[in-house]
């Protein structure tokens, strides 16, 4: 029950009798006479051990002077109040103790033998900074909010943790400067309480051991085990990193044992889903519900009888079941009862969680003990309900910002380059809302910004698609074909001779050429007509069974048609699409951190994408060409990587395919608007729309005076107008083609003019496939400058 008293403090505390002493001299010649004849003994019984009086740290001698201080300390501790009151002696903030009543005694030893009480404390810095505040308060006379509650935590006989607040009586210590105690001032005095925290300002100010303590104090405690108990569930709920924690559950489930005071007892809880009227299991660490037993959902009217469900959802007030194995004989085998009777529990409080007569979910508390729970201490929940029901809507609210921000990032993000500005018009439309106004969110626009466009189209993606298309119907219906065929000549019925007339149609119309709606046509037909047919034959001629069981075979059960050549091929495009845009996406990390531009891409048959760079994109960086120019070149190098990249998947693809690669550099700035409805970036006015126009068409224009395609496999294009453009580029593809990007094929051509648009060129340059399996090195604009001073 005792320590030594060795650590840093700025208080050194020396316990001493000698100021309640002082009291029983004055009561030994006072004119009470039984008052005084009692001081007298007091003081005989502690005259031969002036060590009492003098002040000592050796806590040892407590237990050597055990009978004289419980003769001293008699009035202060009442036998008659022993086996009620709890109390010790103690030394302020320090886990020494003496002189123990009864019934702290008892509490102690249920507790178990190696139980050693301890203070619940913060940390070592901030009990040295509580001591310096006693000091300000008593020697140096400033006046300050000293007081912090303080506890011990025991467990009873059963296990259970009770928290024993602790009130100091203080009137029998003093404070006594030494020799390294400082005079502090009023501003010193501000300095400390500017800096609450900082213990080396508070260790300067009020060094250690600059303070002699020199008495004991008489620690008083009551049982606040219900109102820490609460404390604790307000703070676990309400806590959002608590919340999060891997303890989060066991902790839970440990206070509510206190608040109950109940060692048998587990917490479980059950969300309510209003739009589907069923309870759904909440998924975390050591969640459970038993209400739900095994299952992640179940629908209310199911999981409860008619009574509970009256209870929980109609009235929003407990369902308490004292006896579980009572009702569930009763009601043989109903629910609720039955899925907790199947877990062994034996009583339960379902406590409704709502907030204006709307039920959010079911606080679940079990136990293995019948009669644990009834309608008497199911009360106590009405003091923590209101945070239990705070901690659910917050949650809710939570899971919905959560469903909010996965839907923008995965359907319409908001690039991170320029999430500061939707941010801020965001923060501008909040407070004016508080302010009472009526805004509106403004238009985000980005003024003098350069673009840049480049696509990796798969080529003849569409004729691709249509071969394989074509290909799964003629096998389908030429199967559909043998298959009537065979019925015909086995049975001679007319009608199947008139559906392979019908089938052999489709098959020519299928050979010529596939319309826009022959796929669908053929799968209705298929579906109303050929469907039932082969249904039919499969039940009532044997014969027939095993070649329509094998075309059945063919059949994919995703798209309920035949699926083969049609699937290689959206195999080919996904997987083509998935490695480009991961070259791409990677290589947007290390761009970024250049100078940050906005940046979109997406997906057709391959891949295009978007930059924009300017000033008025970087929040806090100032713009420079250089920039630019370094984006220009990083894109080079992309979009041959990701060429490169393509030429090595190709053999290991179902459908060999071929890409082709384009750059549009367009020389002027323009601004771009991000369009409310539409939820993306656009270019903005009139005249800027030509860079769109041209966007749209050049991938299909062709060389001036030719019938040759401007876009072609194994060649990267760059289209430009300005001649200071195509200088540039030439001097990026002259330094990328030492590094191994490009061949010595290089050609300038002219376009034939676009609708609207005229006098467009494009350089052609040669890409130099490799077949290393490490990405290229990327270089930047500073690497050129270097090279060319070479």
């Amino acid at each position: 029950m005792t320590s030594n008293i060795t650590t840093e403090w700025p208080l050194q505390h020396f316990i001493s009798f000698d100021k309640l002493l002082k009291r029983y001299e004055k009561m030994a010649e006072g004119e009470d006479a039984f008052l005084a004849e009692k001081a007298r003994r007091i003081l005989k019984a502690q005259a031969p051990y002036p060590i009492l009086r003098e002040g000592f740290t050796d806590v040892t001698l407590l237990e050597e002077h055990e009978v004289v201080i419980s003769i001293i300390l008699e009035d202060a501790f009442s036998e008659v109040l022993s086996e009620n009151e709890i109390k010790v002696a103690s030394l302020p903030y320090r886990d020494v103790i003496f002189n123990a009543s009864t019934r702290f005694k008892k509490i102690l030893k249920d507790a178990g033998d190696n139980f050693i009480p301890a203070l619940t404390k913060e940390d070592a810095s901030m009990d040295y900074i509580m001591n310096c505040v006693v000091i300000l308060k008593f020697h140096y006379g400033y006046k300050l909010d000293f007081h912090r509650p303080y506890f011990y935590k025991i467990p009873n006989a059963e296990g259970v943790m009770h928290y024993y607040r602790v009130l100091y009586n203080a009137d029998f210590i003093d404070l006594y400067p030494t020799e390294l105690a400082k005079d502090l001032k009023q501003e010193d005095l501000d300095e400390l309480l500017e800096h609450p925290n900082d213990l080396k300002l508070w260790k300067e100010k009020i060094p250690p051991n600059s303070f002699i303590s020199k008495g004991f104090v008489i620690a008083n405690m009551f049982d606040a085990t219900a109102e820490q108990a609460i404390s604790e569930i307000k703070s676990e709920l309400i806590s959002a990193n608590k919340r999060g924690s891997d303890n989060f559950m066991s902790d839970l489930q440990e206070t509510f044992k206190s608040f109950f005071k109940l060692k048998d007892l587990k917490v479980g809880f059950s969300s309510y889903n209003r739009e589907d009227d069923q309870f759904e299991r909440v998924f975390g660490k050591d969640m459970h519900s038993y209400l739900l037993n095994e299952s992640d959902f179940e629908i209310c009217n199911e999981a409860l009888c008619k009574h509970s469900y009256e209870k929980l959802l109609n009235q929003n007030t407990y369902f308490i079941v004292s006896d579980v194995q009572k009702y569930f004989d009763r009601s043989k085998g109903m629910q609720p009862y039955k899925n907790l009777q199947q877990q062994g529990i034996k009583s339960v409080i379902f406590a409704p969680i709502a907030r204006n007569q709307e039920l959010l979910g079911v606080l679940e508390i079990v136990s293995e003990v019948k009669n644990q729970f009834n309608g008497v201490n199911a009360r106590k929940l009405d003091d923590v309900m209101p945070y239990i029901v705070s901690a659910v809507v917050r949650s809710k609210n939570e899971q919905e910002n959560l469903i909010d921000a996965v839907i923008q990032k995965e359907c319409t993000t908001i690039h991170s380059a320029v999430y500061w500005k939707f941010r801020k018009e965001a923060k501008r439309f909040i407070n004016e809302e508080l302010k009472g106004n009526d805004p509106t969110f403004k238009e985000i626009v980005f003024k003098d910004v350069y673009p840049l466009y480049g696509q990796t189209d798969i080529s003849a993606s569409s004729n691709a698609r249509n071969t394989s298309i074509q290909r799964d119907l003629m096998i389908q219906l030429s199967e559909i074909s043998n298959i009537l065929e065979t019925a015909f000549k086995e049975s001679g019925l007319p009608i199947y001779e008139e559906l392979i007339f019908r089938v052999n149609r489709h098959m020519e119309e299928v050979k010529e050429v596939l319309q826009t709606n022959t796929e669908q046509s053929i799968y209705n037909f298929v579906k109303t007509e050929i469907d039932p047919v082969l249904k039919y034959l499969k039940e009532n001629q044997k014969d027939l069974r095993e070649i329509i069981t094998s075309y059945e075979s063919g059949i994919d059960e995703s798209t309920d048609t035949y699926y083969d050549h049609r699937k290689n091929y959206d195999t080919t495009i996904m997987e083509t699409n998935r490695q480009l845009v991961a070259i791409l996406d990677e290589a947007q990390k290390s761009a970024q951190e250049m100078f940050p531009h906005y940046f979109e891409r997406y997906k057709t048959d391959g891949v295009e994408h978007n930059l924009y760079i300017g000033n008025e994109i970087a929040e806090d960086r100032k713009f420079d060409f250089l920039y630019l120019n370094n984006l220009r070149l990083w894109q080079l190098q992309v979009m041959c990587e990701m060429e490169n990249t393509y030429y090595n998947l190709k053999p290991h693809l179902p459908v060999q395919l071929d890409v082709t690669s384009l750059i549009l550099v367009y020389h002027t700035s323009l601004s771009i608007r991000f369009r409310m409805d539409e939820k993306h970036f656009d270019v903005d006015g009139t005249y800027n729309a030509r860079y769109e126009v041209i966007k749209k068409r050049i991938d299909k224009s062709y060389i001036k005076g030719t019938d040759q395609r401007l876009t072609e496999k194994g060649k990267l294009v760059i289209v430009y107008s300005q001649k200071s453009d195509e200088l540039e580029y030439l001097r990026y593809i002259s330094f990328l083609k030492s590094k191994g990007y490009f061949t010595n094929n290089i050609e300038i051509v002219e376009l034939e003019g676009l609708q609207g648009v005229t006098g467009l060129k494009a350089i052609r340059a040669e890409i130099l496939y490799n077949k290393q399996e490490e990405a290229q090195k990327t270089y930047t604009y500073q690497d050129l400058m270097e090279a060319l001073k070479e």
